[in-house]
């Protein structure tokens, strides 16, 4: 039972960086992102078409490259929908579209055994590489380990924030697109008013003492708010990082 390192820096308040990935499916991806140098990325179930095995298949790889792999749920509904990528191995979840507070008292409900949460027993399976180990061991590990990040994505979100900090809760992630499209102006996450509640939401994040992050296409993009106190960083995807970079390839070439 390994230590989840990705939520350890955070605790101690250094930056850590990830990115995204929605459609690659080979599980040698996790070595190839770690051999990059990235702390964790998001294996993407909510725009993506993988299936539970896949999910797997990818966290098996992540653990042996020793790199975090956390997984974005399909939905923040759900106790199967949230308990089966833990029992998958998964070291962390991303929570899409929070709001409300009773819904993230039935995410810790549902990913942390007791006493803080119910999770669902089921000890003997990949987090623990399918070894026997004490229940009430695995129970304490599991529950400092798994990390809870809940995706904030509209203005309700952030002027709810302050009702979210509670046991279990270990980061904020903030979704731009989501939050422009909330705010009236979808895909213009540089609109003045996108922007102020961006701000807004690392300004609570920091007074409640919660890390916070941003998923954005570029480091450009990430490095403001990273100066203003961002510690979790999403940096593009996996779609991203192949076309973008192979069209730089093309491009540089098409001139012979």
């Amino acid at each position: 039972m390994k230590e989840n390192k990705t939520k350890r820096l955070l605790k101690e308040g250094k930056t850590v960086i990830g990115t995204m990935v929605s459609e690659i499916r080979t599980p040698s991806i996790a070595q190839m992102l770690a051999t990059a140098g990235f702390d964790f990325f998001v294996i993407d179930t909510e725009h993506s078409s993988f299936s539970l095995e896949t999910v797997q298949d990818m966290i098996w790889a992540a653990k042996a490259g020793g790199i975090t792999p956390i997984v974005r749920v399909p939905t923040r509904f759900g106790h199967h929908n949230l308990s089966r990528p833990l029992d998958c191995g998964a070291e962390g979840l991303l929570i899409p579209q929070i709001e409300e507070i009773d819904v993230v008292e039935q995410v810790i409900k549902a990913t942390k055994y007791y006493p803080v949460g119910e999770r669902g027993m089921a000890t003997r399976k990949a987090p623990v590489g399918f070894s026997s180990v004490k229940k009430e061991e695995y129970i304490k590990w599991a529950n400092e380990n798994t990390m809870i990040i809940l995706q904030i994505e509209s203005r309700k979100a952030i002027e709810n924030l302050d009702k979210f900090k509670m046991p279990g809760v270990d980061a904020f992630l903030l979704g731009p697109n989501d939050l422009s499209q909330d705010l009236g102006f979808p895909g213009e996450i540089d609109h003045p008013l996108v922007q102020s509640y961006v701000a807004k939401f690392v300004q609570k994040s920091l007074d409640l003492g919660i890390p916070c992050g941003i998923h954005l296409s570029t480091p450009d993009a990430i490095k403001p708010w990273a100066q203003m106190g961002m510690k979790l960083l999403v940096c593009s995807s996996d779609i991203n990082l192949i076309v973008d970079s192979a069209r730089k390839i093309v491009d540089s070439l098409r001139m012979f």
